[in-house]
């Protein structure tokens, strides 16, 4: 394949670029060999040259496909190069917040800075038993393949983790470590993993710092090897450490902490236990205030001190030695502190007393004297002499800090050791899994010895990555038989050689270090002269004479020569050592016995357990100093030999790469550097692991992925059976060069770039295919759209002609009317002119006439006017005077009225001004109103009154007016005649003026009453408005106060309906999580009882034999049993530990622990015994004092019936007494109690009255049964006392005895009845043989028992007058405590006050209720027990006198005594019991349960058999009143039960059917109780068979129980046979051909999705639940309980595909999403054929339903966003993320989520609450119901057949 193929236009390539280091760009045009130049467009639009080197002529790299970016592998790039690399790296990290990345064989690991929910133990669970290619790349995959080749292979394992400080490196074996721990679990109860996990604070306090790049980075290299037993469990740990970093503890740099557990101490410092340390800030320390950053954001120190120390105790550090650690550690901050004083240039001096250096000794338990000299000098030893020599304050100073160095190296070792003795075991260690925590290749500005060392090791794990990678390609090639050529890799052997080889660098180093005047610079010549231009990995730099460059495989390093031979040397003073050893301290000295010993090659390293170097520590012979000089190795000595042991292991193991990336300097989260990255995968070789993959064939197939994903490019006829055989024809075609493939056998090779080239066909092919179908369908639509057109043209011409037409025709139609328009206008108007003249005419005429007639009219009507003002005028003179005095009268009148009025009015509103009578006003408001309504109106009425008079004035007025004007006529007329006659002149004058006065007079009350009437309207009117308003406003107040109290009604309402549906919601979720809580304690009981049966037979396996002989077992320990009895085994076996007499340790290693819980169940076991033991010995003791009682009777019949009647006084005496005393008790409970609790009201008042009154009710149902057993044995002794003489005595006592001897009672009645029934004998014989004074007996008998009966009564009431006493007592307790409380809340502040006291009343009346509902579920026990027994009793009687009543003649009883007469009896039909012997109750439990075949029993008969063959033998048992065989016989039951489950507790049938026989015995328990609640659908058959004697209440609590624990194990075992088909069968398996196409896959296969042989498919899991199904419907199970099985079943295949989902990339697509959605409607369409949709399965489905929607919608805009957070209410927003993040196209043609719509989706969600877990629980198991389901089939007619074995069983 030419390169034109590829490079082509539109092709994108890699350029570098010193920024970004790599940088995307297009071609513009084909490139063609021979172009200098590449004409390129970068992504932001610019165009580029980019000119070819001219000697390589390399092109720029190709960039993959789109399809291909972020890919779980990076060997599944086609392209394979560094650019490639990166991009992928930086699109998983950035945009999908992937850290994880497989390469190859590696982990690459990038640190988020962030805390993410992919740790929990549901990721744990999800990635247990998993391949590590079926899902997404995790730590937690890595662990589950060690951990699975491990067991698989029998091989060790190692983890490898590297990278640089703050990559992560140490989080991720502590996930790994985690992993392990939870995965395998302990082999025993030490709690291993918890240990091995408690290390990692320790070790972190005592060995990680703060640096610039890590708050928390690992200062030393560790590698822990988890030890497993044969069963793969975790029985212990080693840990190995390297390269402690000394250096720190005595400097450290800018920004930078000295280790974690200096600056906890400080933090701790206040702690009492501290204060001995005499510790403070760590500011005050020189060792911990260099840095100048004392404190980590985010971490509190003294919070890591109590985690440091607690993790010391679970490791078995004494608190002793804690203390003796801290002393050590504070001793070395005290020892920092020291200051040296200069006495001259070679001497110095300690200030005396000095504070500093005087806690330390004081601290380390040495002398002060001693100590202080020996800082200060040294001793120098010749060959004949010794000297003392003073050094210089600098000296003294390196010195005190190599002293601190030293000591902190040793306590670390001894830390170590200790940690290992604690994690150390016993048991055999049969592998383990070693996880390496070492430091990454590290290069600085300034590099000294301590990463020269740290390069070392990387170059070594380096090699052996290198081969290891090697190896398994060749192996993969070698398998697939493909022709083998030599890769060319990269071989870091030379520069190993120039390290460690025989005068290596290392070598140089030693031999300087012992040279007595060897300094930096000799050994910087040395190195030059030896390796510099001899090894081409060795160079000097140009600008310095000390410091060499070594060419590392990752980068160039120079180092700098200064310090490496002191470093090297580590030298300490060894006086300074002795003085420590000679410490008072005892711990002290211990830290230095490896100097002694000489065992530990990595003393001075503080590197863990490395036994390389034992051999050194044979006795030498020679001079004093020469022991000490021979163990005293070199740091680069020490470290080569760990190293090499280091390597040893890992080539002894399979290793797995871990490589940690550190993606930016600043701790951003999720911010990628790529220039920082690129250094590190360079460094951490997956570089090289690509280039060696690259160089041969990294891309993979199976034949038939290739050709599932490229059958597009093949042709119909190239398709042939043989997959293998088309394969390889088609690639002949498409590739040419056949060194670019290769055929294996069972996968297609290819070279790099090759699989990309295909794509690019297949793309092509598809493009094509589509240009093709949109050049058919945009032809279909043009040409349809041309029709359409067309169609619309003729339409809307024919609809335009028509117009057209229309028109024309609607012109002729109007120019005709026009014409007739015109004709009829013509004549209107000619016709309208006539009409109007003859109108006009015709009015002129009425005028006329009118006005004649008017005129004739007035003048008549004039002279009628003038008549009848003469009459009135007349009239007007004489009434004038009456009216004048009438109106001064009514003036008067009114005038008072007014001031009246005016009186009230005021009076009125200083009552409308107070409160009373505004309250009045609202009170009767309207009825006021009414009132004033009709004043108004009265008043109105008034006014018109007055008006009408008002007017006749005013027209008599002007009558008068008129009159007088008349007359002033008539005198002035007459003026002439008035002057001659003077006389009369005068009195006219006197006349006119008093008329004139009249007038006036007249005039002023006029106007006066005009104003009075005015005054008076104007003031009504005003009163109206005001009362109208005033009626307004309150009619307005009104509504408003109707209408809020209608909204508040209404609101109260709403509330109260969502309170009550929130209550009822809520209590419907405590009611499920209590029976969630109580089922899962079930569950636990049933674990632990196993645990205990396994431990048992582990104990019986491990002591000694028992001793010969019989231990007896109590006879009533069977009817003792409690309902929660353990099985045979455990009775039989619970002595056993009481008789081992030599102690278990001797035998085998025993926990003590365990010994212990084993020791206590004993003792508990013994004290029940004991318990039983005394109440054996106490029912002797009574039946001894009742024979001895019965012994001292008295011969004389007579006198014993005395006896009985004074005995049946003293009865009733006593009842009477126990009725006063309980009457006493209720008066001083009602007077003496706390009022709040004796109230009538009260629950505890209600509770105690209601026993109170049972209690009274039940004293005279006994003083009545007295009553009438004295009748009747008054009339016995009437009846048999004439035969008293007949009867014999000592038969008499003999039977009695008899009877007394069996013990049972109903043997009286059983001879009773039989006497009832004699034979046809005479009345003589009956009594010679004494029946007649049997039958007597027999009611004296039941006469004793009904008095025994009495008397334990009086004692239980007695006890409950006695427990009464004491609640009274207790309430008297309370109250003073609720007192005491309620003072202690006074003082308390208001918002704490309200909150305390409402948790008090919630606790007093939790307690209340709680104690109650135990004394009245007590007292229903005890009244139902008494009822059943007065049931027997009263029946009994009844059958009696019936039977003597049938036996006595109305003649004897006259004449003669009774004589009993034969009477024959029925034959009894079956009654619905089977009676069996109590002997072979074993054999029945055998036949029925333990050995019964649930598949026959279910196919050939009816379902629940075994349960009701159970219910009608307990049936049996109840009705002969046997408590010991009922108990015996459900204790066998239930302990079967168990045992078969236990046994066959995998078999799906045997489980589904128990449960379903356990229920149906539950429910016959239930519903032949007698309890009128389950008596509702009994018929009168079914309600004859009820139990009779015994309440089973507390059997049928057990049942369920047990109901439920096998529901539990139901569940767990169809969910064993569920997992495996789940994920493939939902989301691998193509339910739907073609839909999703198979990506490329790297090195990491996938399970494929094709549909081979052993493939679980749909079809798979819904046969599965059709099995399921049919299974429990032929045992019969309830349907309730199969819906709830049925949801639990839908739950766990919902859960565990989601779980899936969420966990890979791979399945997180457009066509996965239709996929799962079509195989959620199959299931849906699987419960419409059960009729199990209202089963609540389908909403357990509904997290799924929306996952796969979410991978279907649009995700673009922000209506998408807010149609997902709608549609995805069931998704956590945790989900919904994770989804869009792992959202993959399958297809170029799809689309990526962009990151600002990851976002926008975050911002809508973050209002929401929900959990933060990402997985769902899949082991969540809902809470288990039994609703009654009673039977409908009649026991009676049950028939057992043959085949169960049950012959001996009769039916009764």
């Amino acid at each position: 394949m030419a390169a034109s193929e590829l490079y082509t236009k539109f092709a994108r390539v890699w350029i570098p670029d010193p920024e970004e280091v790599w940088k995307s760009a297009e071609l513009l045009k084909d490139y063609k060999p021979g172009d200098k130049v590449l004409l390129l467009q970068l992504e932001d639009g610019k165009d580029l040259e980019y000119r070819l080197d001219p000697k390589t002529k390399e092109l720029p790299h190709l960039r993959n496909p789109d399809i291909l970016v972020g890919e779980n592998d990076l060997t599944a790039l086609s392209y394979l190069h560094e650019p490639a690399v990166l991009h992928n790296l930086r699109v998983r990290f950035i945009d999908s917040k992937l850290i994880y990345t497989y390469c190859g064989i590696v982990l690459v690991a990038i640190n988020p800075y962030e805390q993410l929910p992919i740790y929990g133990e549901d990721i744990i669970n999800a990635y247990s038993g998993q391949n590590m290619g079926d899902m997404d790349p995790h730590i937690f995959a890595v662990a589950e393949e060690a951990y699975k080749q491990m067991a698989r292979d029998e091989r060790n394992q190692s983890i490898i983790v590297s990278g640089e400080s703050g990559a992560g490196k140490t989080v991720s074996a502590k996930y790994a470590m985690r992993y392990f721990a939870t995965v395998s679990g302990s082999a025993s109860e030490a709690n291993v993993e918890e240990k091995v996990l408690a290390s990692n604070p320790i070790m972190e306090s005592i060995g990680n710092a703060k640096t610039t790049r890590n708050d928390n980075s690992s200062r030393f290299g560790k590698y822990i090897e988890i030890g497993f037993d044969k069963r793969y469990r975790i029985i212990g740990a080693n840990m190995r450490t390297y390269l402690l970093e000394k250096s720190r503890v005595v400097f450290q740099a800018e920004e930078e902490r000295n280790y974690h557990i200096f600056y906890q101490l400080c933090a701790s410092a206040d702690l009492s236990e501290f204060k001995v340390l005499r510790l403070g800030d760590a500011n005050n320390f020189h060792y911990t205030n260099q840095g100048g950053s004392p404190v980590i954001e985010g971490v509190d120190d003294a919070k890591e001190m109590a985690h440091t120390r607690q993790a010391c105790t679970l490791l078995g550090i004494s608190e002793s030695h804690q203390m003796g650690i801290f002393r050590i550690l504070a001793g070395i901050l005290h020892l920092g502190n020291v200051v040296f004083m200069s006495r001259d240039s070679d001497s110095c001096t300690i200030p005396p007393k000095h504070e500093p250096l005087s806690i330390f000794c004081d601290l380390m338990g040495v002398d002060f004297e001693e100590l202080c000299h020996w800082l200060c000098h040294r001793k120098l030893a010749t060959a004949t002499e010794t000297y003392i020599k003073p050094i210089s304050k600098l000296q003294a100073t390196n010195a005190r800090d190599a002293l601190a160095k030293h000591i902190y190296a040793k306590l670390f070792n001894w830390i170590v050791d200790h940690v290992n003795q604690a994690l150390h075991s016993a048991v055999k260690q049969h592998s383990f899994i070693g996880v390496l925590d070492i430091y990454g290749f590290e290069t600085f500005e300034i590099n000294s010895f301590e990463q020269f060392c740290i390069n070392y090791a990387n170059e070594k794990l380096q090699q052996q990555f290198n081969m290891h990678v090697f190896k398994l390609e060749q192996e993969e090639y070698m398998k697939e038989q493909i022709p083998w050529t030599l890769i060319d890799f990269y071989d870091n052997q030379p520069c190993i050689n120039l390290i460690e080889s025989k005068l290596g660098i290392l070598d140089l180093l030693d031999e300087e270090c012992k040279m007595p005047k060897g300094t930096d610079d000799t050994w910087a010549q040395k190195l030059y002269n030896t390796h510099l231009n001899k090894c081409a990995l060795f160079e000097k730099p140009r600008l310095s004479n000390k410091a060499f460059i070594i060419q590392h495989f990752a980068d160039k390093v120079e180092y700098q020569c200064e310090g490496f031979l002191e470093k090297n040397k580590d030298t300490v003073f060894e006086e300074q050592i002795k003085v420590l050893k000679s410490s008072k301290f005892k711990m002290l000295p211990e830290l230095f016995q490896d100097d002694e010993k000489a065992i530990s090659p990595t003393s001075a390293t503080s590197s863990g357990r490395t036994p390389l170097t034992r051999t050194l520590s044979k006795p030498t012979k020679g001079r004093p100093g020469q022991t000490a000089k021979e163990h005293k190795k070199t740091v680069g000595h020490q470290f080569r030999n760990s190293l090499h042991l280091l390597m040893e292991t890992l080539n002894a193991t399979t290793p797995h790469y871990v490589r940690c990336i550190k993606p930016n300097d600043f701790k951003f989260p999720f911010t990628f550097d790529e220039k920082r990255a690129v250094q590190q995968l360079r460094a951490c070789g997956v570089l090289e692991t690509i280039r060696i993959s690259a160089a041969g064939f990294p891309s993979r197939w199976t034949y038939q992925e290739f050709f599932s994903r490229y059958r597009v490019l093949m042709k119909q006829k190239d398709v042939l059976s043989d997959r293998k055989q088309t394969c390889k024809n088609v690639l002949e075609k498409l590739i040419v060069d056949k060194d670019k493939y290769q055929f294996g056998k069972t996968k297609i090779f290819f070279r790099a770039g090759q699989v990309a080239y295909l794509e690019k066909l297949r793309a092509d092919k598809l493009r094509a295919a589509c240009i093709r179908i949109q050049k058919t369908i945009r032809g279909w639509l043009l040409r349809k759209k041309y029709l359409r057109m067309r169609k619309a043209a003729i339409t809307v011409q024919r609809y335009v002609r028509g117009h057209q037409a229309r028109c024309y025709a609607k012109f002729l139609r109007r120019t005709k009317a026009a014409t007739i328009i015109q004709k009829y206008w013509r004549m209107y108007v000619a016709r309208r002119r006539y009409k109007i003249m003859r109108t006009a005419t015709i009015v002129l005429q009425s005028y006329l006439r009118g006005y004649l007639a008017r005129n004739r009219y007035h003048k008549i009507l004039r002279e009628h006017k003038a008549v009848i003002i003469q009459k009135w005028v007349r009239g007007w003179l004489a009434r004038t005077c009456y009216r004048r005095s009438i109106h001064a009268i009514i003036y008067l009148q009114c005038c008072f009225r007014r001031m009246m009025a005016k009186r009230e009015l005021k009076k009125l509103k200083i009552e409308a001004r107070s409160v009373e009578r505004y309250k009045k006003l609202h009170i009767g408001m309207e009825n006021k109103i009414m009132q004033l309504q009709r004043k108004v109106d009265e008043q109105n009425k008034d006014y018109k009154c007055l008006m009408e008079k008002l007017t006749n004035l005013e027209g008599i007025y002007n009558s008068e007016t008129e009159k007088l004007r008349s007359d002033l006529e008539r005198l002035q007329l007459s003026e002439e005649e008035a002057k001659i006659a003077t006389g009369r002149v005068l009195s006219l004058q006197e006349e006119i003026a008093k008329l004139r006065k009249d007038l006036e007079q007249t005039q002023s009350e006029k106007k006066s009453i005009e104003e009075h009437a005015d005054r008076y309207k104007q003031e009504t009117e005003q009163l109206v408005s005001n009362l109208k308003e005033e009626n307004t406003l309150l009619k307005q107040e009104k509504e408003v106060l109707n209408h809020r109290i209608v909204e508040q009604a209404k609101e109260m309402t709403e509330t109260m309906e969502k309170k009550l549906v929130e209550e009822t919601k809520q209590l419907e979720l405590d009611l499920n999580d209590e029976r969630l809580r109580y089922q899962n304690l079930l569950n636990e009981f049933s674990r632990l009882e196993e645990r205990y049966d396994d431990l048992k037979e582990e104990m019986t396996l491990m002591v000694n034999v028992p001793k010969p002989g019989h231990k007896r077992t109590d006879s009533t320990h069977s009817s003792n049993e409690s309902e929660y009895t353990f099985s045979s085994e455990i009775a039989e076996t619970e002595d056993i530990p009481s008789r081992t007499e030599e102690p278990s340790e001797k035998k085998v290693p025993l926990d003590m622990s365990l010994f212990l819980k084993l020791q206590k169940r004993v003792t508990e076991l013994e004290q029940e015994k004991q318990v039983m033991q005394d109440e054996l010995d106490r029912k002797e003791e009574q039946v001894l004092r009742s024979k001895a009682k019965e012994e001292e009777r008295p011969q004389i019949r007579g006198a014993e019936l005395e006896y009985e009647s004074l005995k049946r006084q003293e009865l009733e005496s006593e009842n009477k007494k126990l009725k006063n005393e309980l009457n006493e008790l209720r008066k001083a409970l009602s007077e003496k109690s706390a009022p709040e609790v004796t109230a009538p009201g009260a629950p505890a008042y209600r509770v105690l009255m209601e026993q109170l009154t049972s209690v009274s009710e039940e004293l005279d149902v006994r003083k009545e049964e007295v009553l009438i057993l004295r009748s009747q044995l008054v009339s016995q002794k009437e009846a048999i006392q004439p035969k008293n003489t007949m009867t014999d005595s000592t038969i008499l006592l003999e039977d009695v005895q008899k009877m007394k001897d069996k013990g049972e009672i109903a043997q009286a009645y059983i001879g009773l009845k039989e006497t009832n029934r004699p034979s046809a004998m005479d009345c003589h014989e009956l009594n010679e043989d004494g029946e007649l004074l049997l039958v007597y007996e027999g009611l004296k008998q039941a006469n004793r028992l009904l008095e025994s009966q009495l008397q334990s009564q009086k004692r239980s009431h007695e006890n409950e007058a006695e427990a009464l006493r004491g609640e009274i007592q207790s309430l008297k307790e309370e109250n003073n405590r609720q007192q005491q409380l309620l003072a202690q809340n006074l003082q308390l502040p208001p918002e704490a006050r309200i909150e305390a006291s409402l948790q008090h009343e919630i606790t007093r009346l939790t307690n209340e209720n709680l104690d109650l509902m135990e004394q009245l579920e007590k007292q229903d026990k005890t009244v139902r027990k008494l009822k059943k027994q007065l049931k027997v009793f009263a029946k009994k009687i009844g059958e009696l006198e019936v039977g003597q009543m049938e036996n006595i003649s109305p003649g004897q009883i006259i004449d003669e005594p009774i004589r009993p007469v034969n009477i024959p009896r029925k034959e009894k039909d079956f009654q619905g019991m089977l009676e069996y012997k109590k002997e072979d109750e074993q054999k029945l439990v055998k036949n029925l349960i333990l050995e019964l075949k649930p598949r026959g029993v279910a196919v050939n008969l009816i379902p629940g058999l075994p349960a009701y063959i159970l219910f009608m033998c307990v049936r049996h048992a109840d009705y002969l009143n046997d408590d010991q065989k009922v108990r015996s016989l459900l204790t066998s039951t239930i302990n079967s039960i168990k045992k078969v489950l236990k046994k066959r507790g995998d078999d799906f049938e045997t489980v589904s059917f128990w449960l379903s026989n356990t229920c149906r015995f539950l429910h016959c328990l239930k519903q032949y109780s007698g309890e009128e609640g389950f008596m509702k659908h009994n018929t009168s058959r079914q309600n004859e068979h009820c139990l009779t004697n015994f309440d089973l209440a507390e059997y049928r609590q057990v049942l369920s129980d047990l109901a439920i624990q096998i529901y539990q194990q139901l569940v767990r075992v169809l969910e064993n046979i569920l997992q495996p088909m789940i994920v493939s069968g939902m989301l691998e398996h193509e339910t739907i051909q073609g839909v999703s196409g198979v990506k490329p896959t790297g090195l990491r296969k996938r399970t494929s999705s094709i549909a081979d042989e052993g493939t679980y498919t749909l079809d798979s899991i819904l046969r599965q639940l059709n099995s399921f199904h049919s299974v429990m419907c032929q045992h019969g199970m309830d349907p309730e309980l199969i819906k709830q099985v049925v949801k639990q079943m839908f739950y766990i295949v919902g859960a565990v595909t989601l779980n899936n989902l969420l966990l890979r990339k791979d399945m997180c697509s457009w066509s996965k999403g239709m996929q799962i959605r079509y195989n959620v409607s199959q299931l849906e369409e699987w419960l419409r054929d059960k009729n199990l949709m209202n089963s609540g399965a389908k909403e357990t489905l509904e997290p799924l339903i929306q996952a796969a929607q979410l991978l279907q919608v649009k995700k673009k805009t922000d209506d998408d966003a807010e149609a997902i957070c709608s549609m995805c209410n069931a998704l956590t927003t945790a989900q919904i993320v994770k989804v869009l993040n792992l959202y993959t196209p399958v297809n170029e043609f799809e689309e990526r989520v962009s990151v600002s719509f990851i976002r926008t989706i975050q911002m809508r969600l973050r209002d929401r609450k929900d959990s933060p877990q990402l997985l769902m629980d899949a082991k969540h198991i809902f809470p288990v119901t039994f609703p009654f389901n009673p039977s409908s089939l009649a026991l009676e007619t049950i028939q057992i057949p043959a085949s169960l074995g049950l012959g001996f069983i009769s039916r009764v």
